[in-house]
C-alpha cells in the first residue's frame, strides 16, 4: 500500500493532468445526454442517500453504546485498587491464588458492564500476571502474547483506548476475525505503566450492529486509518486491506458533501461515510448505483455512442500527459529520496526548462548545505575540547593554600620527613593534572595520581579514612579519562563521614567483558537517593581540588563514548554509599 501511494505521490501531476483532461473529455461527449437523466437520477438518489444517512447514524449510535459499556469498563478496571496491585505487585506462588480469587471477583463485577455483548475481558501486568474472563476469545499464550502487535501497540499508546483487529484459530481450527478494544493502565500519580486491559469481541457478534440494515447492493464497512476492513456484511473482506476505500474517504473529505458516486470494486457506487471518533476509523456505505437506477436509466444505449471517443481520448491524454510531467516526476522521486541517502545524491538535470531550473537550485541548496553541515561539526567538536581542557585545568587555590599551610605546620613541627612526602605527592598531582596534556591516562597513572590525592589529603586531616586499592591483574594498562576518579573520592572524603568518626574507601576497578567498570565504595553516613536525582547537581557541593565536579564526570563520559556509558550511585542511609563508572575498555597501545 505504502509503495502505491508513494508512485501516486511521485505521479501526481500525471495524475492531475491525466484527471483533468479526461474530466473535459467526458464532460464535452455526454454534456447533451447526461443532462436531461442527471435531474430525475439526483431527486432519487437524494431521497435514498438522506433515508441511508439515518441509516447510518442509527448504527454509530450502536458503536457508541458499545464504546460506552467498554470505558465504563476500562475507567472501573483503571480505578480499582484490586487489579492495580495484582497486576504490578511481587507475590508468591501461595500468594498467587489469593490474587486470581480477588481477581476473578472484581473482573466479574467490571464484566457486568458488557453483559449486553458478547464479549471476554483480558488484563495482562508488567510483573507476567494476566487473566482473562473467557479463555477462549484468547487462544495465546503469555509469552506469545506480549509479543503480539495488539500488545506493542497498545503500549505505545499509552493512556488511549484504541481498537485493533485479529485474526485467531477457534476449537473447530477455523481462522476467526476478533476485534480488540485495548488501553494501557498507568498510575495516575506517578505515571508508572502497571499493565494493559484488550476487550474482544467476534467480528460476526460484532456484525449484529448494523446486519439488520445491510442488502445485496447495500453494503456496509468498517475500515482503519490504514485501509484495514475491521468489519463488513461482505465477509469474505473481513481482514482484508483496501486502499480503494481510503481513496473514497479522502475524496469524500476533500469535496465535504453528504454523499458521492465513485467507482468501487468494479461497480459504480453511491458512497456516504461517517467519521468514528471512539473508535478512530470510518464506517462506509456503499450503495450499487447500477442496481438502485436500473429501473430508471438504460446505460446500454449511452455507452454504445461514447466508448469509441472515450477510449481514443484516454490514449491521447495519456501519451501527451506522460510525456509532459515525466521529467517532473523524476525530479521529485530524487528529491523525494534525498533523506534517505544522507543528502549525497543530487537531482538529474534534464527535462523542460523549468524542471531543469528546479534542478539546479536543489543541487545549489545541497551544496550549502553540506558546508553548513561540516562547519556546524568542526565548531561543536572545537567547543568539546575546549570545554574539558577547561575542566581538566581547573585547580581550587584554597586547596593548595591548605596544602602548602599542612607542610608548613609539619616543617614547624619537625616532621621534615611527612613534608617532604607531602610536597612530593603535590609535585606529582600538579604535574600529572597540568602538565599532562593527554585527555586519557591509564589506569596505573590515575591510581598513582589518586594516591597522591589521598597522602595529601590524610597528612592534613589525619589517618581516620583510610583507602584501600583492588585493581584486577592486567588491567593498569586500559585507558581511562584524567581526573575521573578523583571527584568521588574527594566527595566520600569531605562529605561521606561526618556522622561517622572512621572509616574506609575502597576503590576497585576490573574488566568485564569489553567493559572497564570502576567502583568506589565507602561505608561512611550515606544519604537518601531519589531515583530522578541519582546524582548530585553540579552547584550542590563545592569541591576542594578541581572543578570536575560529579555530574561533570557523568556528561563528560558520555559526551566522549555514547549515552550507553555514565556514572551510577546507590546509597544506604546510615550505612554506605557506592558509585560505580562504565566504560568501554579501551587498551594502551
Amino acid at each position: 500500500m505504502q509503495l502505491i501511494l508513494q508512485k501516486v505521490r511521485q505521479n501526481s501531476l500525471f495524475f492531475k493532468l491525466f484527471s483533468l483532461t479526461f474530466i473535459i473529455v467526458i464532460s464535452v461527449s455526454f454534456a447533451i445526454s447526461l443532462t436531461s437523466l442527471r435531474m430525475s437520477e439526483r431527486l432519487f438518489v437524494d431521497t435514498f442517500c438522506i433515508t441511508n444517512a439515518k441509516v447510518i447514524e442509527q448504527i454509530k449510535e450502536n458503536f457508541e453504546s458499545f464504546n460506552y459499556s467498554v470505558v465504563l469498563a476500562a475507567n472501573s478496571l483503571h480505578q480499582n485498587i484490586i487489579v492495580k496491585d495484582a497486576l504490578s505487585g511481587e507475590y508468591s506462588n501461595s500468594e498467587m491464588m489469593n490474587v486470581y480469587y480477588l481477581l476473578h471477583s472484581s473482573m466479574e463485577q467490571i464484566k457486568t458492564y458488557l453483559d449486553t455483548y458478547d464479549a471476554s475481558i483480558m488484563i495482562t501486568g508488567m510483573n507476567s500476571v494476566s487473566f482473562s474472563t473467557d479463555r477462549t476469545f484468547w487462544p495465546f499464550t503469555d509469552e506469545e502474547w506480549m509479543e503480539h502487535e495488539v500488545y506493542q501497540k497498545t503500549l505505545d499508546k499509552q493512556g488511549q483506548l484504541m481498537y485493533q483487529h485479529i485474526q485467531i484459530e477457534n476449537r473447530n481450527q477455523d481462522l476467526e476475525q476478533m476485534i480488540i478494544a485495548s488501553k494501557a493502565l498507568t498510575d495516575r500519580t506517578s505515571g508508572v505503566h502497571y499493565g494493559s486491559v484488550y476487550f474482544s469481541i467476534k467480528e460476526s457478534d460484532f456484525r449484529k450492529f448494523y446486519s439488520n440494515v445491510t442488502s445485496p447492493g447495500n453494503d456496509i464497512f468498517l475500515i482503519n486509518q490504514k485501509g484495514d476492513l475491521i468489519s463488513t456484511n461482505r465477509s469474505e473482506l473481513i481482514g482484508s486491506n483496501s486502499p480503494e476505500l481510503l481513496t473514497l474517504i479522502e475524496e469524500m473529505t476533500e469535496s465535504q458533501e453528504n454523499y458521492m458516486e465513485s467507482d468501487f470494486m468494479g461497480k459504480k457506487q453511491i458512497i456516504l461515510t461517517e467519521y468514528l471518533p471512539f473508535f478512530d476509523m470510518y464506517i462506509i456505505n456503499t450503495i450499487d448505483r447500477e442496481m438502485l437506477n436500473h429501473a430508471i436509466i438504460d446505460k446500454k444505449s449511452i455507452a454504445l455512442v461514447s466508448v469509441g471517443i472515450v477510449v481514443i481520448a484516454l490514449i491521447i491524454i495519456f501519451f501527451l500527459s506522460k510525456r509532459m510531467t515525466n521529467s517532473l516526476s523524476s525530479l521529485v522521486k530524487h528529491i523525494g529520496k534525498t533523506s534517505k541517502t544522507g543528502f549525497i545524491q543530487y537531482a538529474p538535470i534534464d527535462g523542460t526548462y523549468e524542471t531543469r531550473q528546479i534542478g539546479n537550485a536543489f543541487n545549489s541548496m545541497l551544496d550549502e548545505l553540506h558546508r553548513y553541515v561540516d562547519e556546524q561539526v568542526i565548531s561543536q567538536k572545537k567547543i568539546r575540547q575546549a570545554e574539558l581542557a577547561a575542566l581538566q585545568q581547573q585547580i581550587n587555590p584554597h586547596f593548595l593554600y591548605n596544602t602548602l599551610t599542612s607542610i608548613k605546620f609539619l616543617i614547624q613541627q619537625g616532621s621534615k620527613e611527612e613534608a617532604i612526602d607531602t610536597i612530593h605527592s603535590l609535585i606529582s598531582l600538579l604535574q600529572n593534572t597540568l602538565g599532562n596534556v593527554s585527555e586519557t591516562v591509564s589506569i596505573e597513572q590515575e591510581i598513582e595520581n589518586l594516591k597522591n590525592y589521598v597522602l595529601i589529603n590524610q597528612k592534613r586531616y589525619g589517618n581516620r579514612i583510610s583507602v584501600n586499592y583492588f585493581v584486577e591483574q592486567d588491567s593498569d594498562s586500559y585507558l581511562i579519562p584524567k581526573l575521573i576518579l578523583q571527584p568521588f573520592v574527594e566527595n566520600a572524603f569531605f562529605h561521606g563521614f561526618n556522622q561517622k568518626q572512621n572509616g574506609s574507601i575502597t576503590i576497585m576497578i576490573w574488566k568485564e567483558n569489553e567493559l572497564l567498570l570502576c567502583e568506589i565504595i565507602d561505608n561512611g553516613d550515606g544519604m537518601d537517593i531519589a531515583p530522578s536525582d541519582a546524582l548530585p547537581s553540579k552547584k550542590k557541593k563545592k569541591h576542594q581540588f578541581s572543578g570536575i565536579g560529579i555530574r561533570n564526570v557523568h556528561e563528560r563520559l558520555q559526551m566522549l563514548y555514547g549515552e550507553t556509558y555514565g556514572v551510577e550511585m546507590t546509597s544506604s542511609l546510615g550505612e554506605w554509599t557506592k558509585v560505580r563508572i562504565c566504560l568501554p575498555a579501551n587498551k594502551e597501545q
